[in-house]
């Protein structure tokens, strides 16, 4: 089955180009358009798509908005990928935070953004580790206190896997660096994001990252 996909930007031209780069991938489909956030949810509940790509900066509803409304709503919801023009403004990472997945530069070369979708769709690696490091070193600012970590009681080899997943590594990289199998490292990794009430591995890393628990510089 395709990846499905709903395109989320206020400028017909950038939809158009990810259309085009993505529709021509023979495992992804472009379902849907939207020019802003606030056609995101119904279009969302008809469409079911697996990625949401969405301008982070929209002149009705923005990315942010639109992000917690769809995870606040709509029950098991898709990806998001918010899509944006700088990748050290505030906007994107207050939309991780938010709950997106990950991030994509509108500059982004096609084979970058097809990567991108992918990578987000299967949800086993962290999109672009190097750039979330440092949103975070510049905007996390010991925002969550210590507390998510602290209250979440990891084990040792949770907090070992945590750290690795801040880094990016797969599951299976994880895997190979500590010497387990693959799928010992995803029950690890499900425990976490368990612990931690988090969505996703991005989440996951936001939190450690706010708490001090892995330094982002």
């Amino acid at each position: 089955m395709p990846v499905t996909v709903l395109l989320v930007d206020d400028e017909p031209l950038v939809r158009a180009g990810l259309r085009a780069v993505l529709g021509a991938q023979p495992d992804i489909e472009v379902v849907g358009e939207a020019a802003d956030g606030a056609a995101v949810i119904p279009l969302v509940r008809s469409l079911r798509p697996d990625v949401v790509a969405m301008d982070v900066r929209m002149p009705l509803l923005d990315g942010i908005e639109a992000t917690r409304a769809v995870l606040r709503t709509v029950p098991d919801p898709p990806k998001i990928l918010v899509v944006t023009t700088f990748e050290d403004d505030e906007y994107v990472y207050e939309a991780l935070r938010a709950g997106a997945d990950g991030f994509l530069l509108k500059r982004s070369r096609p084979e970058e953004i097809v990567h991108a979708v992918r990578l987000v769709a299967a949800g086993d690696s962290l999109l672009f580790p190097a750039s979330v490091r440092q949103l975070a070193a510049r905007y996390a600012d010991g925002r969550a206190a210590g507390e998510p970590l602290s209250a979440a009681r990891l084990t040792e080899r949770e907090a070992q896997v945590l750290r690795l997943m801040a880094r990016g590594l797969t599951n299976a990289e994880i895997a190979a660096r500590l010497v387990l199998g693959a799928e010992t490292v995803k029950s690890h990794v499900s425990a976490v994001l368990a612990k931690l009430g988090a969505r996703d591995r991005t989440q996951a890393v936001i939190a450690a990252y706010e708490s001090g628990f892995v330094a982002p510089r």
